[in-house]
Parts: structure tokens; C-alpha cells; sequence
């Protein structure tokens, strides 16, 4: 594409995009297009040939790249869609129908308690270690470029709006930030390759990384209803309990699944920005079916977890 090719941009209000949608437009630094280092000495005379050669190759590895993603999406659905049906999970939760009848261990309400802390905490961009994360988060993405001020035309690269990435949080807030973190050190392959949209077929106005990080965070806390006072009330919340009480950082891998499943989802359907918000929901009611499943006891049993690289 060109350097003239202008790509349009949504900025939404809420996961939902409901209100606040605005159109805005913005030039040549795409989200699809190499982000790191130099690919090696262009002044080398290379024979057509042996070019050639490796665009097929190139588009083959590509082409098959994107079809095991899709198949391995429809497969954890269909998977999701059986197990769910022959199961009696309604039967199941139905003793924990109502807050009143919820009870944690000491363990899974200290692990609760410190996740909706890390939940309440804004992104600040006037507090140092808010700053700090940011130029992690940098450092984890790209290793072998210098980490730009904290207004740059540079952070678009990475997929947030502006040049100012404190202006995108807004309901993630600070943990949005901590998931992307945490997504980057603990799964780079699958991180990398969602950064730099390196699987399928891409669509023209693809989705911007790190905004749509911090969209996939929010879709999880209202999911789970970790955003009430008291215990959760929803199904998904419920279980998501369960996962909790046997790995602290079960909303962080949860995370990482969601936006792996998000990507998956979103080549299925051959999606461009202003589809944004339905594979969304698609991820989430995948997720919540999956959730559902009764041998589901860790983050790792979920059927779209296998997606996952390290």
C-alpha cells in the first residue's frame, strides 16, 4: 500500500461501541505494514528468479498459516458448542444462583480481592511508574528499536490512536496496560505475530494493537462482573472463581486467550475495523461457553488456549 493510502480509524466510547464512535483518518504508518530493523543489505543484486521463488513461498507459508488459525478457531468452538449442550452446567451452577449462596476459600478471596485492586487503579500518565510500564511495554515490542518520548508519533506504530498513549485507557485503566505486559513476557510468539499481524489474509483497515488490548481487558471485567462490590453474579464470573482459586494469574492468561481468540476470530470473518465490536462479542460468548465446560478447571483447559505461542 502506498504512502498515500489514508486508513480510518474508530475511537469508541465503550467495548460495545454504542456511542462515541468518531471517524477519524491517518497516513502511512499502518499497523500491517515491518515495524523493526533493517532486512538486510539492499544493496545486494539478487537473481529474479530466487525472488520469485521465495514470494511463493512466502504466500504459501502465509496461505497455510491462515487456515490452520481458522480451523483451529471453528475446531474450540464446535468443541465448545457440544460439550456445553450434552453438559448439565445449568444444573451444575444452579447452587450458586445467588451471591448469598457463593463461598471462597480464604485463598480465593485474597486473590480476589488484590485482582479488583489492580482493577480500580487508573492509568495515570504523570506517575513514574505508570511511565515505566509504558517504556516496558516498548522494550517488549519492539527489542531493537530506542523507545520514543512519551509523545510520539512512534507509539502508533504499536497501535494506539494518538501520540499519546495515556489518552486511551480510559475504562481499561491501568491493569489493560499490566495484560499487555504480561501477554508480551509470558507468550512473545503469539504476542509478536498479533503485533505485527504476521498470520491470514489481513484486511485493509485492520484494528490497532494496543487499542484494541485495552478494549479486550474491559470485555473481560464486565464478563466476569468484577466490576460489582460484591461477589460475581454471572456465570462466567462464577467459574472464572474456580480458576482463580488455582492460579493467581488466571486473569492475565485469561487475557492472553482472548486476544488470541480474538485474532483467530477475526480473520474467520474477514473482518475490517468497522467490525471491530462484533468479533468482540463473538470472543466473549466464545468464551463464556467455554468457561462453562465442566473439566474447564484451569485457564489452560480452555479449548482456544491451544492457540496460544510461546
Amino acid at each position: 500500500m502506498s504512502s498515500s493510502t489514508l486508513r480510518r480509524r474508530l475511537y469508541h466510547g465503550d467495548v460495545d461501541g454504542r456511542r462515541n464512535e468518531q471517524m477519524d483518518t491517518f497516513g502511512s504508518d499502518g499497523l500491517d505494514e515491518p515495524l523493526l530493523g533493517s532486512y538486510g543489505d539492499r544493496s545486494k543484486v539478487y537473481d529474479s528468479r530466487e525472488e520469485e521463488d521465495w514470494d511463493i513461498r512466502k504466500k504459501e507459508e502465509q496461505h497455510w498459516t491462515f487456515l490452520f488459525s481458522t480451523l483451529i478457531a471453528q475446531w474450540a468452538q464446535w468443541l465448545a458448542n457440544i460439550l456445553t449442550e450434552s453438559s448439565s452446567v445449568f444444573g451444575r451452577l444452579l447452587p450458586f444462583s445467588t451471591q448469598s449462596q457463593i463461598y471462597l476459600s480464604p485463598l480465593q478471596e485474597e486473590r480476589l480481592s488484590i485482582l479488583k485492586e489492580r482493577l480500580q487503579v487508573p492509568f495515570d500518565g504523570s506517575r513514574v511508574e505508570h511511565q515505566d510500564a509504558l517504556r516496558q511495554l516498548w522494550r517488549l515490542a519492539f527489542p531493537d528499536t530506542a523507545i520514543p518520548p512519551l509523545k510520539s508519533e512512534s507509539w502508533k506504530e504499536m497501535g494506539w490512536q494518538g501520540t499519546d498513549p495515556s489518552t486511551d485507557f480510559r475504562g481499561g485503566g491501568y491493569v489493560s496496560l499490566e495484560n499487555l505486559i504480561y501477554f508480551a513476557q509470558n507468550y512473545p510468539d503469539s504476542f509478536q505475530k498479533l503485533l505485527h499481524k504476521q498470520e491470514g489474509v489481513r484486511a485493509e483497515w485492520e484494528y490497532p494493537f494496543a487499542v484494541a488490548g485495552v478494549n479486550i481487558s474491559f470485555m473481560l471485567i464486565q464478563m466476569l462482573d468484577l466490576q460489582s462490590t460484591g461477589m460475581p453474579s454471572s456465570q462466567a464470573g462464577i467459574r472464572f472463581l474456580e480458576l482463580l482459586a488455582e492460579d493467581e494469574n488466571a486473569f492475565d492468561k485469561l487475557y492472553c486467550v482472548a486476544f488470541r481468540l480474538m485474532d483467530a476470530q477475526w480473520l474467520l470473518k474477514r473482518a475490517s475495523y468497522m467490525e471491530f465490536n462484533e468479533v468482540l462479542k463473538a470472543v466473549r460468548t466464545q468464551l463464556e461457553r467455554e468457561l462453562a465446560l465442566e473439566d474447564v478447571t484451569h485457564v489452560r483447559d480452555l479449548p482456544s488456549y491451544t492457540m496460544l505461542y510461546r
